[in-house]
This record gives C-alpha cells, sequence and structure tokens, in this order.
C-alpha cells in the first residue's frame, strides 16, 4: 500500500518505559508520576490470548492475501460502489440536463450549478464547462460525453496530489502524529495503518493519544492485537503531549522503524484544544527536531465544504503535510476532495469506502475520476 523498504527487525520487542528526564521536565511540562505510561508488545503467546481481545473473535481480520491484479480489481469495484451517492447525483443530473439539448449558455449555467452542488468547488466546476463550452458550444453533446470531460478534468486536478505515503527508512523511527476533529475515523485509520506497516515488514509502534476517551484507548489496544504492533498507553484522562514523548523515547530506544500517534478529536474552532495540539508538537521536537515527518489530517466526507475549513487551520496550526478521507461510502459530497485538492495542492495519501482492512487505499486520481463521473 505504501512506499518503503521493509524493516529488518520485524518482531515488536518488550520495552520499558523510559520517563523524560528530570532536567527537561519544566520546559515539557510532559511528565505524570502518577499516570506512568505502560509500553505493551502485542505479540502474545498463541496459548494465552486474552479472552476479550483475541483476533480469532474479530469479525474483521485480515482474510489471506490475493494477487495484485485481483486484489486492484476488487478495490475498484468496491470504490464504485462507495462512491455511488456522489456518482449517481453527478450522473442523474447531467443525464436530466444533456438530454437532446444544444450546449448553450443555459445549460452551461445549469451543470456548473450541479458541480458546486456536488462540492467540486467553483474553480474547477468553471474550468469544466469551460472545456466544454471551447469545443461544444451551440452543438449537439450527449451526457456521456459530460461524463467523459468530467473525469478528465476531475483526474486533472487530483493527479498532482495523488501521492503515497513513503516511509524511506531514512528517519528511525518514522513519526506519523494523526490529527482531525471529532468522529473522522482517526483511530481506525491509525489501525489500519498499523496493521498495513507491519505486514509490510516494519516494526510498528502505536501511542493511543486520545487521552479523553477510553474507547479510543482500548480500540488500539485490539488494533495492536490484530498487526502485532506495540502499543503505548496511559489512563484517561494523562497528559497527551507526555505519552507523545514517552512513546516517541520507548520507540527510539526499541529501534522501532515506525510511530502512529493518536490525538484526540478537536473542533478547529477552539482555540484551547488547538493550543493542546501544538504542545504535542513542540514536545515531539524536543527529543526529535525533525519529527513529526508526517502530520495527517484525516477528513470526514460527508463533512462536505466544512472540510475545506478544516484543512485551513490544522494546516496552519498544526503543519498539516498530507490528506486522508475517509466514509466516502457515506456521502453524496465526494466531490470535496477535487476542491481540496485544487485549493491546497496537499498530497492526498489515502481514502476510504468502508471499515474493513482493505477498504483504505492509496489514492488514484484516474481511478477516482472514473468512478465519480460514472466512466469504464
Amino acid at each position: 500500500m505504501f512506499t518503503g523498504d521493509a524493516a529488518s527487525d520485524t518482531a515488536p520487542q518488550k520495552t520499558q518505559p523510559d520517563r523524560a528526564p528530570t532536567d527537561s521536565t519544566d520546559a515539557l511540562e510532559s511528565q505524570d508520576v502518577n499516570n506512568p505510561v505502560k509500553t505493551e508488545d502485542a505479540a502474545r503467546p498463541a496459548t494465552s490470548p486474552e479472552p476479550d481481545q483475541t483476533a480469532s473473535t474479530n469479525p474483521h481480520t485480515v482474510a489471506p492475501s490475493t494477487p495484485k491484479e485481483e486484489k486492484k480489481s476488487s478495490w475498484v469495484s468496491r470504490l464504485k460502489s462507495g462512491l455511488t451517492k456522489t456518482s449517481s447525483r453527478l450522473s442523474d443530473g447531467i443525464s436530466g440536463i444533456f438530454t437532446k439539448r444544444k450546449l448553450d449558455a443555459d445549460t452551461l449555467d445549469d451543470l456548473e450549478d450541479l458541480l458546486i452542488q456536488a462540492d467540486l468547488g467553483v474553480e474547477t466546476s468553471m474550468r469544466i464547462t469551460a472545456a466544454l463550452s471551447s469545443s461544444r458550444y451551440q452543438k449537439g453533446i450527449s451526457a456521456d460525453d459530460v461524463r467523459q470531460v468530467l473525469a478528465d478534468e476531475v483526474s486533472r486536478v487530483l493527479e498532482p496530489v495523488a501521492k503515497p505515503l513513503e516511509i524511506t527508512g531514512k528517519n528511525k523511527p518514522h513519526v506519523i502524529l494523526m490529527v482531525g476533529v471529532n468522529g473522522t475515523g482517526k483511530t481506525t485509520t491509525i489501525g489500519k495503518l498499523a496493521q498495513r506497516f507491519a505486514g509490510e515488514g516494519h516494526k510498528v509502534m502505536m501511542a493511543a493519544g486520545d487521552t479523553f476517551r477510553a474507547a479510543a484507548i482500548d480500540q488500539l489496544k485490539v488494533w495492536s492485537e490484530r498487526s502485532g504492533a506495540a502499543i503505548v498507553t496511559r489512563d484517561v484522562g494523562a497528559d497527551s503531549s507526555g505519552l507523545a514523548f514517552d512513546a516517541l523515547k520507548a520507540a527510539k530506544d526499541g529501534n522501532f522503524d515506525i510511530l502512529l500517534i493518536d490525538t484526540a478529536g478537536r473542533l478547529q474552532n477552539k482555540q484551547a484544544l488547538m493550543d493542546e495540539l501544538e504542545k504535542v508538537i513542540r514536545v515531539i521536537k524536543k527529543l526529535e527536531p525533525a519529527a513529526p515527518h508526517d502530520v495527517l489530517l484525516v477528513l470526514d466526507a460527508t463533512t462536505g465544504q466544512n472540510a475545506l475549513n478544516q484543512v485551513e487551520v490544522f494546516r496552519q496550526r498544526a503543519g498539516v503535510s498530507g490528506l486522508i478521507l475517509t466514509k466516502l461510502d457515506g456521502t453524496a459530497r465526494g466531490g470535496i476532495i477535487v476542491a481540496i485538492a485544487d485549493k491546497y495542492g496537499l498530497p492526498v495519501h489515502a481514502i476510504g469506502v468502508g471499515e474493513g482492512i482493505e477498504d483504505l487505499q492509496p489514492f488514484s486520481a484516474e481511478t477516482f475520476a472514473k468512478a465519480i463521473a460514472d466512466v469504464a
């Protein structure tokens, strides 16, 4: 799924947590002696699994791998199915506009309105209508012709931002900080990434940094069991920046390849919560100045235009370096990814169209464009 060389160490080692040095405690404001960090190695003997978290009882255990071509075909089918709400809205609207009509000013206005309502963005919508107008004005045009132009233009906008998440091995550990508002699927996405990376041979650690929610901590523990990734936790209500510091130190000491850090969901207009996120980043940099190496904003596609505001604020406050879009299967607003790409140009690393591990895949501009425009 993601590029990068697999690590030579494939089994997580039992790591004893180290607290931050006392000489930096004041600057970090991150240590909680009454809430010690817990670092767990997820690899457990097969003869004594914990009864409430065994992978064998989990309905989402990954099936045996299939040939690459079959996987690609399966993903394309799931993507098209997941984007049905968006593609049907666009396809049906285009069919209604271009039934036995010439391409005139009224038709172009109707098409532009349809594209804007599908959250493709004003600029992209205007470019699509301009492309049609330049070659087919006052001529007969079919709905299929329009869909093809739509697919071509969407692909053109998205191609520059469709980039895999690269794990080069230059940074060890490669620190990935996950951010976003409440309910976008950050924790689930971290679990899926951990399982992917571990499956590629990387030595992975997760940090349960959403210390506001016991459910988020428990959820990552389950993903740890499934993937074999180590996990660092603290009790609910503990300081999240202190946990991030301890996790990074444990990952460095344990020679881990990748550290995935979860954070609590926070509305982008809540000053105190955004300040807290900035503190997490500052504390990480005290131990590793170049980290986090990726700050990934997880966006819920169902939020539509509000996602643009989220990108703007998190980009300014947290230095977002890339995007993951989730829940595309639950909305008719899948076009928002086009508007975001056109305005910000941030890499889109992956998209999700379901709950399963295989429902999060690297982002392909051409595949997405064809699916959203409903063309073969």
